[in-house]
């Protein structure tokens, strides 16, 4: 317990030194999810069908993205809430509470689909928590970008990149 303690406090502490080039090098580069919606990042909502966003988030491939990425957006809300620019107001509580949680539904509902893609394939079941994940996703990815210009704006355009 005590071994297990020591591990998440250093954890933490690693979490709470990084900087935003290091958060944005842990996104993954190799997939966008730019496809989901013609306004992604500025407009929370999908512009597409359930078998549209299978298709666009290539599979297996795009859910395990959004769950990798998830985890980083949130430790960008918490970046951001650390580094508040002067004069500016403190960032919400109830919207970083907002964040964490869309990011837990989101690794919750990946991990769900990929069970069941292992499963059966691309079943209807698949592509529903594919398009929950991918809709989450996209609500998430809107409210940082929101977050992000009310409170860090110097950061933004490198986040609209990396994204």
């Amino acid at each position: 317990m005590i071994a297990y303690f020591a591990k998440w406090r250093s954890s933490m502490r690693r979490r709470n030194t990084q900087s935003w080039d290091s958060l944005l090098g842990r996104l993954r580069s190799d997939w966008s999810a730019r496809d989901l919606s013609s306004q992604f990042l500025w407009k929370e909502g999908l512009t597409a069908t359930q078998d549209d966003i299978w298709e666009r988030i290539d599979g297996p491939r795009g859910l395990w993205a959004m769950y990798q990425n998830a985890r980083v957006l949130l430790e960008m809300a918490d970046y951001a809430k650390r580094n508040v620019a002067p004069g500016s107001e403190a960032v919400d509580p109830m919207l970083l509470e907002a964040l964490r949680s869309d990011a837990m539904q989101i690794r919750l509902l990946v991990l769900m689909a990929l069970a069941q893609y292992a499963l059966s394939q691309a079943t209807a079941g698949v592509r529903v928590n594919a398009f929950r994940a991918a809709s989450l996703y996209s609500s998430m990815a809107a409210r940082m970008t929101a977050l992000l210009q009310d409170h860090a704006a110097v950061v933004l355009p490198d986040f609209v990149a990396a994204m």
